[in-house]
Parts: C-alpha cells; structure tokens; sequence
C-alpha cells in the first residue's frame, strides 16, 4: 500500500495546480456597467482574443475591479470616469488592465452601442500629463462668453446645470483630464466643433456647400484667452467616490 501513497499525493499537487492554473480572472464591475449590457459586449471580446475566461465577483472576491475611484481611467460615461485597477499581481489581471487600456480595447468600448446609442468612450487618453502654464485673459469675461458659447451644449457650472447635452462633458469633468489645457485651447479643431466654430484670423471660412447647422459660435483670440482663463479657476469635479458593487 505503501507503494501507492507517492503517486496519488503526486497526482493530487498535479490536479491542484491544474485547477489554479485554469481558474478565471475575477473582476468586481461597477453595475451600470453591468445593467448597460457593456460587459456582455467587452468582456466575450477580450476572451476571445487571450483565451483569458472571466467571471464576475464581488469587490472582496475581486482579482481586478473596475469602476470609480482609482486605477487607470479607462471609460468615460458623461461626466463619469471608470478606472481599472489590478487588486493582485498576475499575468491574468495585467493582461486584462492593459487590454482596457489599448487602442484596441478603447477602439471596442467606443464601439459599443445601447439600444442603438454611443453610451461610453475610451478615456485612457485621461492618464496622458500636460504641463499646466499660466493663462493671462479676462477672468470675468471668459465666465461670460463660456455661459454665452460653451453653455449651449456643456454643463459650465451651477447656473446652467440642467441645460447642458447629456452627451457632452461638463467644464468640472474636463478640469480633471491631465490633457485639458490642449483641449480647450484646441477645441475648435476637435469635433463637432470645426462644423460650426469660427475664430476670428484663425480657422478658415465654412465652406459655402458646407454651411454650418447651428448658430455659429465666434470669438476672437483673445476670447478664446478669457475663456482659458476662466476655466483655469474652475474646481475639477469629484471622481474618487468609492467602487458601486453589485
């Protein structure tokens, strides 16, 4: 009998091990993610290109968690960022982190449609740092014109909250993005813009087969200065709410 106690104990390491190796990566998700039917449309896509099963736990139970608070931002939804973060080390776990955060990965959240309509963009763009500079325009001016010119479509702040495209990030949102100096400083050349922005001696004349299909927004350069200005006092909106479990 004794003969037999070697291999079997064997046998046992080998099947432990085994199981181990083919346990699936545990992921704690915010629910909205869940309930928008985005994980159903993600995650079968990820596995199909690693071979990397998944299966979804509480945030206790969690190998990788993915919702508000902090991690690498990958999703925007709104005014809301998701972040992923690895809550172990593992080839499993960094493998899913950085499929979130690829091109590709953006590319697929994007992608994603609810009932016909674009709920979520990549944000890994988020983590990209700008160096931040000192903007010289007219603080109350730039208030002013944003409400006037901005506020049609953005949340600008308190004044205009309930009037903004649900669409379209708030100011307070876009403080919070690393990048947001270049993005405000660029915006008419960032879409939709060019299709209905003018900047005095800066963008060409809309084409005359291409009129644009709203009101036109105009400002000069130095608007545009005041407008930087302005949105440099703004306070960036608080994100570090803690991860929504199921």
């Amino acid at each position: 009998m004794k003969r037999w106690i070697v291999p079997l104990l064997l046998a046992f390491v080998w099947a432990g091990g085994a199981v181990a190796q083919d346990r699936k990566l545990r992921l704690a998700v915010a629910p909205v993610l869940v309930e928008s039917g985005l994980m159903k449309y993600l995650l079968p896509r990820f596995s199909l290109k690693t071979a990397v099963g998944i299966d979804l736990v509480k945030a206790s139970e969690a190998d990788v968690r993915l919702g508000s608070g902090d991690g690498l931002p990958v999703i925007l939804r709104g005014d809301q960022v998701f972040y992923v973060k690895k809550m172990v080390e593992g080839p499993k776990a960094a493998r899913l982190v950085d499929w979130l955060g690829s091109e590709i990965g953006q590319r697929t959240i994007t992608a994603f449609r609810h009932e016909g309509v674009q709920v979520f963009t990549g944000a890994a763009n988020l983590a990209k740092v700008v160096p931040e500079v000192t903007f010289t325009g007219d603080i109350v001016a730039g208030e002013a014109l944003s409400f006037r010119n901005c506020g049609r479509c953005h949340v600008i702040g308190p004044k205009n909250r309930m009037n903004g495209v649900g669409s379209t990030p708030s100011f307070a949102l876009m403080r919070t993005f690393p990048d947001w100096q270049h993005r405000f400083e660029a915006f008419f050349t960032l879409r939709p813009h060019p299709s209905f922005t003018q900047i005095t001696g800066v963008t060409p004349a809309f084409a005359d087969h291409l009129p644009p299909m709203i009101v036109p927004l105009e400002i000069s350069v130095d608007e545009l200065d005041s407008i930087l200005a302005f949105v440099a006092t703004i306070e960036p909106a608080d994100l570090g709410a803690p991860i929504v479990h199921q």
